[in-house]
């Protein structure tokens, strides 16, 4: 969302098209099946517009979109208010960054919340920039503030969170932000279960990871690893205080290797060249990773 566009309200027709246009995707992406699935967009301190319950995202109308205040009331619109508006209002006062959320059933990541299997790290270069770690919030009967609560523990490291056994929630700065991270995690995750079925998934040794993160520091993307000591390059422990003290454990992929935390010396001697030697292959990967944000944001 832009600056322009917050505060126009309620009935601002162009925002109303933009959640039906993201329905669209939503659905045409097999990501939201039948009435599946929630969007929504702040655009003003004290409203937000989002889809209505039992309604196909496919097929909305401008018309559709309705508006609630922060606490879930019910503000305007002919169709009644989805009840995981709740999950979204939650994520928003928490976040105050974040103007958009879009929450849905995409089927490769919803298989990892079905299985309760945590998303391997150290594995694809741009998902290790673009989103590190997405954290397994435990379930919950949807609908309910209970639910809604069960995102907390992990809304200050993450944009995307896998929901258990339901689905996932991602969000950012504006509904095309939000939506894309969607699309790259059940994209990776479809990977991850081909890779599976090849039988073998390859992890990035400590000085790759170190480069990725570094990289990730220049292009300005924040993560968790940062700001952890404690935290393991590519052991899914960032969350581990919503875990209740322990990493979750992975069932169907091998364990990822443990090497120290980004703040802390490296284990080996060749992780010590990160940022030095031959730069050309880190300026390459800059270069593609630069071309797609830019592409991205033109669109």
């Amino acid at each position: 969302m832009t600056d322009t566009q917050w505060g126009r309200g309620i009935h601002d027709r162009s925002l109303k098209e933009e959640i039906c246009e993201i329905g669209r995707r939503v659905y045409d992406k097999g990501f939201a099946a039948a009435n599946d699935g929630n969007i929504s967009i702040r655009v003003g301190e004290n409203e937000v517009l989002c889809s209505p319950t039992m309604i196909c995202k496919g097929f909305m109308e401008p018309e559709d979109i309705c508006a609630v205040d922060m606490e879930g009331n019910q503000i305007a619109g002919r169709r009644r208010r989805t009840s995981e508006v709740l999950l979204h209002l939650t994520i928003m006062k928490h976040r105050p960054d974040v103007k958009a959320v879009v929450h849905c059933h995409p089927p490769h990541a919803t298989a990892f919340a079905v299985a309760g299997e945590p998303i391997p790290q150290c594995v694809l270069p741009e998902v290790e920039v673009f989103m590190g770690e997405v954290p397994l919030a435990p379930y919950e009967t949807p609908g309910g503030q209970d639910f809604a609560d069960t995102v907390i523990p992990f809304l200050k490291g993450s944009s995307t969170i896998i929901l258990a056994s339901h689905g996932t929630v991602s969000f950012g700065k504006d509904l095309v932000d939000a939506y894309w991270k969607t699309e790259i995690l059940d994209s990776y995750c479809r990977i991850l279960l081909l890779a599976k079925q090849l039988g073998n998934v390859n992890y990035f040794d400590e000085r790759q990871t170190r480069e990725l993160l570094d990289l990730k520091k220049r292009l300005g993307f924040d993560d968790p690893r940062f700001h952890n000591d404690d935290c393991d390059l590519c052991g899914n422990t960032a969350f581990i205080d919503g875990y209740g003290g322990a990493p979750l454990t992975a069932q169907a992929f091998p364990p990822a290797p443990t090497f120290p935390g980004y703040l802390q010396a490296p284990a080996t001697a060749d992780a010590l060249g990160t940022g030095g030697g031959n730069p050309e292959p880190a300026d390459e990967l800059v270069s593609a990773i630069t071309d797609q944000v830019m592409a991205a944001l033109s669109q």
